[in-house]
């Protein structure tokens, strides 16, 4: 059946009355519709793209219940602390209730007090827990962060696959909808069939999120970079992360001698040093925290406005999703990588303690593509969207680290060819480093007990350092001069296109190599201005607002997000509503929300009326 325009206008107003928003984004409207029509439903959105509206504004219409598969506890108090402050009944059932309240919560279900209840999906692995959801009214069963069903997702759990078998022996099957922020094709086709969705309609809204600039830094002295990167945003929060706990403590620590104030999240901690640091944050005690990726999935902290990487991810898709957590507000945010060689080695060293041999060769293929994303010199975000088989035009992103740099571009054919030369006489049988010290002419033990010091390009690109021969090496593989082998020892091999090159009909340009370190905030991906608003933001107001936000926050005990985002200030900012519909006009601000906070803001702006007109009547008496 196709869903009728009243539906569609009671799920606006809704949108409206509870979430402060006129209309869905394109997407949303799709998913919405789809999901009123009884459709099974697979959303592909990116983070900060607006996913749970799409589930929660058809909870509210259907009669029965939602329930809600979450994987993290943190990311289920978020979301009903988000909910409940709207006036949405809400609850979550996790580990962190005792059996008393966990009780309570079924019963209100029971009552049908309750329109979504939040689950882990290990709890429906349980023979009990599943026979006390088949007495529930369940008209949806929503599932977050649905990639982790897939063994080739880079958060598989096992417990995901339990959500088609209990969703079967449910007495009356629900709608299913699943969702994530990022998944290859193959990903997508695992979601189908593991969680059995049937006939599902899907919907792919674009990873693309203008306000989000990207950058790849290279050569970088990474502790420099991040210490004076953190000094110079200390008023932003932001989120660090890092390969392994080590890292992780000695960024803190060295923050934390400098008179920043940071918190780290890392498994090595206990859950209650854990838990602790993650509120601190979240509540704005404090403004960044380094972490590994064991924190982040989920939380909902939407006025992060940087994430760095001190060294590569293990794949474009957990990088995408970290990366993701800065601007989930839509104001402009950064997203910085700083590469370096040694990345690859610890990644390496990672994938080879995994037990499961049969993913080794889909994690190293994995990790070449983030190499090779790391020296592209496309634009970023084409190169994100490729990877996850996105159709889009060739339109640069303008702001990224490779739209933005200025270098001049100078002909490396010469270079790229004595690179060719080499690996066609070394067999293809070599990785880039063996390559780099032949090209170099090295007299390291390998390289002499091979006779490779006897070849015609032995010690032919002796003027330069052997790391920038293998980052060439790396760059023309990124282009399709060149191949790598997957696995552990990737072989260096010889694309059509490098014989194109050997035979003088194709030049390759590059950028000139840089050699100093830039400064943050140098060019690599300055984000654009804040011009969503016609009038520049008040920062003075700006900050008299949070000031208002962070007191509410305080006495509610949910973080300051959660009672307007940033975005919804600096609109107000700007506007500065001086009645009840000027308040209601501004993004974000619903009737409910309205209703709980509005009061201390609208008294704020007539305050500050009342002292603009007497400033305003006082430098006119003086002119006169």
């Amino acid at each position: 059946m196709s869903v009728q325009a009243p539906q569609l206008e009671q799920a606006r107003e809704l949108l409206q009355k509870y979430y402060g928003y006129p209309d869905f984004r394109e997407g949303q409207k799709r998913i919405v519709a789809s999901m009123l029509e009884g459709s099974d439903t697979l959303g592909i959105m990116p983070t900060g793209g607006g996913k749970s509206i799409c589930y929660q504004i058809p909870a509210l219409i259907h009669e029965g219940l939602t329930i809600v598969v979450s994987p993290l506890i943190s990311l289920m108090k978020d979301q009903v602390d988000a909910l409940t402050t709207m006036g949405i009944a809400a609850a979550y059932i996790n580990s962190t209730l005792t059996g008393r309240e966990a009780n309570d919560r079924m019963r209100a279900a029971r009552r049908g007090d309750l329109k979504l209840l939040y689950v882990a999906p290990e709890r429906l692995e349980l023979d009990w827990f599943r026979e006390e959801l088949a007495q529930l009214p369940i008209d949806c069963v929503a599932v977050d962060e649905a990639h982790c069903v897939s063994q080739w997702g880079h958060d598989f759990r096992t417990s995901y696959l339990a959500v088609a078998p209990f969703v079967d022996s449910l007495p009356q099957r629900p709608i299913l909808a699943a969702f994530t922020a990022t998944a290859t094709p193959a990903v997508m086709e695992d979601m189908i069939r593991l969680l059995r969705l049937r006939n599902p309609s899907t919907f792919v809204t674009g990873l693309g999120r203008d306000n989000l600039a990207f950058s790849v830094l290279r050569g970088e002295s990474k502790k420099e970079f991040v210490l004076n990167y953190v000094r110079e945003h200390s008023a932003e929060p932001g989120i660090i992360y890092a390969a392994t706990r080590k890292d992780v403590d000695e960024i803190q620590q060295r923050l934390l001698q400098a008179g920043i104030s940071a918190g780290r999240y890392h498994a090595g901690m206990t859950d209650q040093e854990r838990a602790e640091n993650q509120e601190a944050f979240l509540y704005d005690d404090i403004r960044v925290i380094v972490a590994t990726n064991a924190f982040g999935m989920g939380i909902d902290k939407s006025n992060v406005r940087y994430v760095i990487h001190n060294s590569m991810p293990k794949n474009m898709e957990a990088y995408v999703q970290e990366a993701g957590r800065a601007g989930r507000d839509g104001e402009p945010s950064q997203c910085i990588l700083l590469f370096g060689a040694q990345d690859i080695i610890t990644q390496k060293f990672l994938i080879e303690q995994n037990p499961e041999d049969g993913r080794k060769s889909n994690d190293y293929r994995k990790l070449q593509q983030m190499v090779d994303y790391c020296y592209t010199t496309r634009c970023l975000r084409s190169a994100q969207l490729d990877y996850f088989g996105e159709q889009h035009d060739d339109t640069p992103c303008g702001i990224c680290s490779s739209c933005t740099d200025e270098r001049e571009l100078v002909d490396m054919t010469v270079d790229a060819q004595k690179i060719f030369s080499c690996i066609h006489r070394m067999r293809e049988r070599y990785g880039v480093s063996m390559v780099a010290s032949v090209l170099k002419g090295s007299r390291n033990k390998k390289v002499l007990q091979y006779g490779f010091d006897s070849l015609p390009t032995y010690g032919v690109m002796g003027s330069m350092t052997e790391k920038e021969i293998s980052e060439l090496i790396n760059v023309l593989a990124t282009e399709g001069y060149l191949m790598l082998t997957e696995g552990q020892y990737p072989v260096v091999r010889l694309q059509p296109l490098a014989a194109e090159v050997l035979r003088g009909q194709r030049q390759v340009m590059q950028r000139k190599v840089r050699h100093a370190t830039a400064a943050p905030g140098s060019g690599y991906g300055r984000s654009r201005s804040r011009d969503a608003y016609p009038t520049a933001v008040n920062e003075t107001v700006f900050e008299q607002l949070r000031l208002i936000r962070r007191d509410l926050a305080a006495k509610e005990h949910v973080p300051s997000y959660i009672i307007f985002n940033d975005a919804t200030l600096r609109e107000m900012s700007v506007v500065c509503p001086a009645t009840e519909r000027d308040m209601l006009g501004v993004k974000g601000v619903g009737e409910v929300k309205y209703r709980k906070y509005g009061k201390p803001f609208l008294e704020f702006f007539q305050s500050y009326a009342n002292e603009q007109e007497a400033e305003t009547t006082f430098y006119e008496e003086d002119y006169e």
